[in-house]
């Protein structure tokens, strides 16, 4: 499925995936829940360059609750797609005034991989009990994706219940 479009493809975030790393995350897909880390970080091992693979990787392992290795994968990620977009490493330092020209976070490729895991990066803070960090990203989100395309409005809805609780 592609992330962006809806539509069914094999194909993995626009980029290149090698068989050996293509079918690992096929095997993962059909494997037991207890496989699948080790078959996914060996297909990031394989193809470092596959941004599908990150994203397999965060979403595995956020939804087992093992949060500090989804943001380990996503971090990875991050830096992955920013060197394919041709974007600051830090993302802090990525700001709509520096921005280079021809990137487009809303097409799909390694500038809105780039984005989209800003996101995840939110969510996963957020679950980790770090909301401050959560609203930075998400405030940077905000900052690039003025027009809402990624869905970062989603975690600070919830970053809002969390925050306005007591005791919160």
């Amino acid at each position: 499925m592609n992330l962006f479009t809806g539509e069914s493809a094999d194909a993995f975030f626009g980029g290149d995936m090698p068989e050996a790393a293509r079918n690992l995350l096929h095997q993962a897909a059909q494997s037991a829940r207890g496989e699948v880390g080790a078959l996914l970080w060996t297909a990031q091992a394989l193809a470092p360059q596959a941004l599908g693979i990150y994203y397999a990787l965060y979403k595995h392992h956020a939804g087992l609750r093992e949060f500090e290795q989804a943001e380990r994968a996503a971090q990875r990620g991050l830096l992955e797609a920013a060197k394919q977009a041709g974007l600051a490493e830090d993302w802090r330092q990525v700001a709509p005034g520096s921005v280079p020209d021809g990137i487009d976070f809303r097409g799909n490729g390694a500038a809105r991989f780039w984005l989209f895991t800003l996101k995840a990066l939110a969510f996963i803070a957020l679950r980790s009990g770090r909301p401050e960090d959560a609203r930075e990203l998400l405030a940077r989100i905000a900052a690039l994706d003025d027009q809402a395309h990624i869905g970062g409005e989603v975690i600070a809805t919830l970053l809002a219940c969390v925050t306005s609780r007591p005791g919160a």
